[in-house]
């Protein structure tokens, strides 16, 4: 397996220790499962899906997992229309922030490394924003639904780092990190659940002081058609699917799914409870998505040499 990663690397500079221990090793009936996808996906070069169930062993809550709370997350037409919630948005993001950025790789991200480095995938697409794949070292990477180390301006375009906002946020609201505890849980894209928004004053562009947004695909909003594209490309070049770790509730995932069943190849899902893609699947395993990836990550064989590429 690689290494950890070391301290205050990654592209998001905020890891902060070693990725966490490995899960727990698969049961004997999960094993069984974990064979037969091995059978499935040997001699195959395979794109890899993840979701929110991958980023929990890194203390990361899922969106729709067996023990997820209900959540209502805000609409892209919400943010930009209503001063009020974009203003409660902004504040719960602040803190949230402040929670999730210190989160690292745990053992689930680092066997998706290794399948990477033996040449088994042809692209991660992530449905995750934390950004954990490229921190633990994953190279082809496809943020599906961006990323929450950078903020956009939606007027000039200017790019920002979450953390240079973050210090310009505490400028604007002195003290309002201490004022304020998260009343309840976290969501994946840092919307931490908060009632003291109030008073919060949220940052304009330093530019062009237009309206600023955390570079991820809100709901009711279109994922950029050329990560679409990218998607479909690794799931072109590739010979099977594998999910880990989503529910596929949407249909920006649920469409490569969809894509990968119609093409005649083989698809894996791996999560905990039912997702919207089971009917679509060669073979669905009920477990943990990090026990699952470091099992296949051990036990599939190198892939077979593209053509003219040598023996």
């Amino acid at each position: 397996m690689t290494q950890p990663v070391p301290p205050g690397t990654g592209l998001t500079g905020f890891v902060t220790r070693e990725a966490l221990d490995a899960s727990a090793d698969p049961t004997a009936a999960e094993r069984a499962q974990l064979d037969q996808a091995v059978e499935l996906l040997a001699g195959r070069r395979i794109a890899l899906l993840t979701g929110a169930g991958l980023s929990t062993d890194s203390g990361i809550p899922d969106y729709r997992g067996p023990d997820a709370p209900p959540r209502n997350p805000m609409t892209y037409q919400q943010f930009v229309g209503d001063p009020v919630l974009r203003q409660r948005y902004w504040a719960r993001n602040h803190v949230g922030w402040h929670h999730l950025r210190h989160a690292v790789p745990n053992a689930g991200h680092e066997a998706v490394v290794h399948l990477e480095e033996r040449g088994l995938l042809t692209g991660v697409i992530t449905q995750n924003v934390d950004r954990l794949h490229s921190d633990a070292g994953s190279v082809r990477v496809i943020d599906l639904h961006g990323r929450y180390d950078r903020v956009l301006c939606l007027s000039c375009g200017a790019v920002y780092t979450r953390e240079g906002i973050a210090r310009l946020l505490e400028k604007l609201n002195p003290g309002f990190l201490e004022r304020v505890a998260a009343d309840g849980d976290i969501a994946p894209d840092a919307d931490a659940e908060i009632t003291d928004t109030e008073g919060f004053t949220i940052a304009d562009c330093p530019v062009c002081e237009g309206m600023l947004k955390p570079d991820f695909v809100y709901f009711g909003e279109n994922v950029p058609k050329e990560r679409v594209r990218l998607a479909y490309a690794a799931v072109d070049d590739a010979g099977a699917l594998l999910v880990a770790g989503s529910s596929l509730t949407v249909m920006s995932g649920l469409r490569f799914v969809r894509h990968a069943a119609k093409e005649g190849k083989p698809v894996v899902i791996i999560n905990r409870g039912e997702t919207r893609g089971d009917a679509l699947a060669d073979l669905k395993i009920d477990m943990g998505v990090g026990t699952a990836l470091q099992y296949l990550a051990r036990a599939l064989p190198d892939p077979v040499p593209w053509p003219g590429q040598g023996h």
